[in-house]
């Protein structure tokens, strides 16, 4: 049971259902409800199937390149904050909202676009999460039993972050065109700041270690 509690907690940590909400919240504003139901959906289900993907073959490709955590953490680190770059100074979502309306083609390729990145990588199956799930099913300490308890965890942390992303509606209803814009910048400085310090802090732990 103890361990059970601590993988949970470490899923919980890695994958960050609560801090999902923003993103979700900036980058699906200018979606319909139905939209943006499909989007969570999405999310949930391609963070499922890359996180999958490394509980069953991450140790083996991981092993085979040679990469460390902080060099993950690195990568992780730079794509978001590009990603926040968009936010910060990409287009409004009162102009988003007239070229959806216009383009309904436009707006599924969107949905699709939103769901994939930034919501399923690297917001939901992190760097850091995909290492977490191969460390806790490492082939050489945990038995295929235990690694199937380990992926039910993190399926059910997976299901509470889709829970999250549903419930922003209800905020993205109350704050509108106008607040959607506001929230989409503030949150690219957010995110700005956190992904500066996951790569700065993956630095500071090479110079310290000299581990990749």
């Amino acid at each position: 049971m103890q361990d059970l509690l601590e993988q949970f907690v470490t899923l919980w940590v890695v994958i960050d259902p609560i801090g999902t909400i923003p993103v979700f919240v900036a980058v699906t504003a200018a979606m319909s409800a139905a939209e943006r139901r499909k989007t969570a959906l999405q999310a949930a289900i391609v963070s499922a199937g890359v996180l999958m993907f490394f509980l069953v073959f991450g140790q083996i490709l991981i092993d085979a390149l040679g990469i460390g955590l902080n060099s993950f953490q690195v990568a992780g680190g730079i794509v978001l904050f590009l990603f926040a770059l968009t936010m910060i100074f990409g287009e409004a979502k009162q102009d988003s909202d007239l070229h959806f309306a216009d383009d309904h083609e436009g707006s599924a390729s969107q949905t699709a676009s939103v769901g994939v990145f930034p919501l399923a990588v690297p917001s939901l199956a992190s760097p850091g999460a995909m290492l977490a799930i191969v460390l806790l099913t490492d082939n050489t300490h945990f038995s295929i039993p235990s690694q199937a308890v380990t992926a039910a965890v993190m399926l059910s942390v997976l299901v509470v972050a889709y829970l999250c992303m549903r419930l922003a509606d209800p905020l993205i209803r109350l704050i509108g065109n106008s607040g959607a814009a506001i929230v989409s910048r503030v949150m690219g400085m957010i995110l700005a700041s956190v992904a500066a310090n996951a790569v700065l802090g993956a630095l500071l732990a090479i110079a310290e270690t000299g581990e990749l």
